[in-house]
């Protein structure tokens, strides 16, 4: 259960005796993704666990004023309230081409002693903690599931959204349910990094939007505190970044944003040699993820019929690899017993995660089972 508890600006109430990333210019790029040769803000031994402030780049973009702090001063928040991160980001706006970057803002990159291509990097999520008491929900023209529907009006619609408890102290995202009217409609937190990535091995920085191989804005909301990611690694130190912070999210993330805004994230990195993932999980083609109940292979294309087909192609994969299935019964498992989701349709390559669920594979039948 998420909870709030403080205003988490970079370097306040920061634990003890863990590295530490804050979300300070030094530390941000904005737009694009790390490449091979970026030089990392950290470099951290194999299993290390550590701290990272991610920054939502809701609030700061330029159809929203490209103010952080008149933005939420319009929506009533006080100047203490707003990071001091998402204000000292302007230092970096020269450095980002608004027609040609993406919006995000990610934290890194950390290099991890001894990764090396081929291996995978695990990303275990030990903690995920709102840095602010409210998000936004966008919905912007020429974008998300309903492109020339929705919105409906001229401009942008950003949705000010803020978090509290419930009357049992749960703590909700609030909207009401007609503009400007009370906010009654409570939906429950589930916060998680949309973004978490390795650098590419190519000469370009790879733009913000699109999910790939290397991991990036994957939006599976799956990824909760408890759950593991392993991506591919493709240059020396793995060069992991963090962003995209959500508070919540629908499967779809149909507007084209959901509950975006800023955590404060403990990680463990560690390297998974090439050997020992082969015997896991076969050769992974894009992210995995990993939780107590399901593995959640991913496939990502432009096409989402396409997307699908990877997805499925990488479960079958997997289930050859880690449980010795041949093919065909792995294909029919997966048809009989495994939800595919629909991850994201907004980021222009679009997502689908399956969910296999780990238990069936250590079920024992009471009596004998006919061959069929």
């Amino acid at each position: 259960m998420a909870t709030f508890n403080a205003i988490l600006h970079s370097g306040v109430d920061v634990p003890e005796g863990l590295d530490y990333v804050p979300s300070t210019p030094e530390s941000l790029r904005w737009g694009r993704l790390p490449r091979r040769g970026d030089q990392p803000v950290l470099e951290v031994a194999s299993g290390t666990t550590l701290v990272i402030d991610t920054l939502s780049h809701e609030g700061i973009l330029e159809d929203q004023g490209a103010d952080a702090a008149a933005f939420f001063a319009s929506h009533g928040v006080p100047r203490g309230e707003v990071l001091n991160d998402a204000v000292e980001i302007d230092s970096l706006r020269g450095a980002r081409d608004v027609a040609t970057d993406g919006p995000h803002v990610v934290t890194g990159p950390i290099a991890v002693t001894g990764a090396k291509r081929g291996d995978l990097l695990a990303v275990r999520i030990d903690e995920l903690t709102p840095r602010v008491p409210y998000g936004v929900i966008s919905n912007r023209h020429g974008r998300g599931a309903l492109p020339g529907e929705m919105p409906s009006s001229p401009g942008n619609v950003s949705v000010f959204t803020p978090i509290a408890p419930d009357a049992e102290g749960q703590w909700r995202g609030w909207l009401p349910a007609r503009e400007g009217g009370a906010p009654t409609v409570g939906f429950p937190l589930a916060p998680f990094l949309g973004i978490m990535g390795v650098a590419t091995d190519t000469d370009e920085r790879a733009h913000s939007v699109p999910p790939g191989p290397h991991g990036g804005n994957i939006d599976v909301k799956e990824l909760v505190v408890g759950t593991t990611l392993y991506l591919p690694v493709q240059v020396p130190g793995a060069l992991f970044y963090a962003g995209d912070p959500h508070f919540a999210q629908g499967d779809g993330e149909v507007a084209l944003t959901a509950l975006e805004a800023s955590l404060r994230v403990t990680v463990t990195l560690t390297v998974i040699p090439q050997a020992d993932a082969l015997r896991a999980f076969g050769e992974l083609a894009g992210p995995l993820g990993e939780t107590s109940e399901y593995l959640i292979p991913t496939g990502m294309d432009a096409d989402l019929d396409e997307a699908m087909r990877a997805c499925v192609r990488q479960a079958v994969a997997i289930l050859c690899a880690r449980y010795g299935m041949d093919a065909h019964l792995a294909y029919a498992y997966l048809s009989a017993a495994t939800d595919f989701r629909i991850s994201q349709v907004v980021d222009l390559v679009q997502g689908v995660h399956a969910m296999i669920r780990v238990s069936d594979f250590h079920a024992q039948p009471a009596t004998e089972v006919r061959d069929a």
